[in-house]
């Protein structure tokens, strides 16, 4: 991470000449513009930037679409103004003399734009702080590897691709060591930008590989995790090589997912814990369950939160590794919320989105459910034993 401070003495220096100054759109894109550094530490850093608000009104595409209140044909297209966070000021190391930052989005009258998606995250961050509670997460997020590039792939109409691997590399080392020269380079440019990683493991699908950033408040992993989609997509471009976040590229390959991992906290102890038997020796309170309860009863509501797009349900099929059902067990894979830990680690693991989600808005709507629970002491069902796909068969 960069203090303003720093980045001034790298700007004089000549060791950064551009600041990327972006803010996510609705599908996790990072938009924005490209500023130079001098620039932007005399005008840009306390007085932002302006970007045309059909941006948050516009298809995957970019094409604009009618009907949206936000902003329209009608109301002219106007800006709104980019604030960076600096908070969030980093290295981009997998580019030349580059920095990055994030912007929040307020309208020409200076009032937040509600309808933005690391706003949306952001409200429900208050909620749970005026509940007493700071939330803190995880994402396991997914992906192809193609032996092919965006444009040989777009050429294809996107059939017929090759992934990099030919063999299910779940855990597999030999395999993994094949796609490092890929992985490896997303894993060091990402810690060398304040994007800290855990680790990178082979997954079941041909060419797939899950990349595990470490744990932190939701805002922060928030920001982490659309860091790592954005800056893998560029680091395979660099390499002449595509990859895809899709739920579901292919219905004959494993679908890849965003395992949410989250956990609620009170100060420096875990609001999980506490003396009511969850499973065996493992021992849960209100707060937990409660949180549990609301979250799973949301579950089909928000699903377009967690599975955003058609393809992104193709991904839930019987013995597929993701979830078909909205059951809860403890370290069971084949349910939709799978209990992990236990003490201070207890926290609760949904499978049910896509790497293709939009983690501000995913991380939003399970926070919104889990706090509804508390709120109103929504009780989980019954824990699940044994094969959830089997009992839906």
């Amino acid at each position: 991470m960069l203090t303003r401070a720093q980045l001034g003495e790298l700007i004089e220096r000549g060791e950064i000449e551009t600041v990327l100054t972006v803010f996510p759109d609705m599908y996790g894109r990072l938009m924005g513009k490209r500023i130079t550094g001098h620039f932007f530490m005399d005008h840009v850093a306390d007085d932002g930037m302006h970007a045309c608000d059909y941006l948050l009104a516009c298809d995957m595409e970019m094409d604009v679409i009618p009907g949206y209140k936000y902003t329209s044909w009608e109301t002219g297209y106007g800006d709104f103004h980019c604030v960076p966070d600096l908070s969030t000021l980093r290295f981009a190391s997998w580019l030349p003399k580059t920095a990055i930052v994030l912007c929040d989005l307020y309208t020409q009258e200076e009032e937040i734009v509600e309808v933005a998606p690391r706003r949306m995250l952001q409200r429900q961050l208050a909620r749970a702080k005026e509940m007493g509670f700071t939330v803190m997460g995880g994402s396991e997020i997914e992906l192809y590897l193609f032996n092919e590039t965006f444009d040989s792939a777009k050429a294809k109409n996107y059939h017929d691709l090759r992934p990099i691997g030919d063999y299910n590399e779940d855990y597999h080392i030999l395999q993994g060591t094949k796609e490092d020269e890929l992985v490896g380079a997303i894993r060091r440019h990402l810690d060398n930008s304040g994007v800290p990683i855990e680790f990178s493991k082979g997954e079941a699908g041909l060419g797939q590989q899950e990349i595990n950033l470490q744990f932190c408040d939701a805002l922060e992993q928030c920001d982490r995790n659309i860091l790592y989609k954005h800056a893998a997509k560029e680091i395979a471009w660099q390499q002449n090589r595509a990859i895809t976040f899709m739920a579901k590229w292919d219905e004959r390959h494993t679908g890849s997912s965003c395992h949410i991992h989250m956990s609620l906290w009170d100060g420096d102890e875990s609001a999980f814990k506490g003396d009511t038997p969850l499973v065996g020796k493992i021992t849960s309170n209100d707060t937990f369950r409660h949180f549990l309860g609301g979250w799973m009863q949301r579950a089909r509501e928000l699903s377009a939160c967690y599975a955003p797009y058609v393809a992104s349900y193709k991904r839930y099929q019987s013995r597929s590794w993701a979830p078909t059902g909205i059951a809860w067990s403890y370290d069971n894979r084949t349910a939709g919320f799978r209990v992990v830990g236990k003490g201070k680690s207890l926290r609760v693991e949904c499978r049910l989105p896509g790497a293709d989600t939009n983690p501000y808005i995913a991380y939003a709507a399970a926070i919104a459910a889990g706090l509804d629970g508390i709120a109103n002491k929504v009780e989980p069902p019954a824990i699940f034993q044994g094969d959830v796909y089997a009992a839906q068969s």
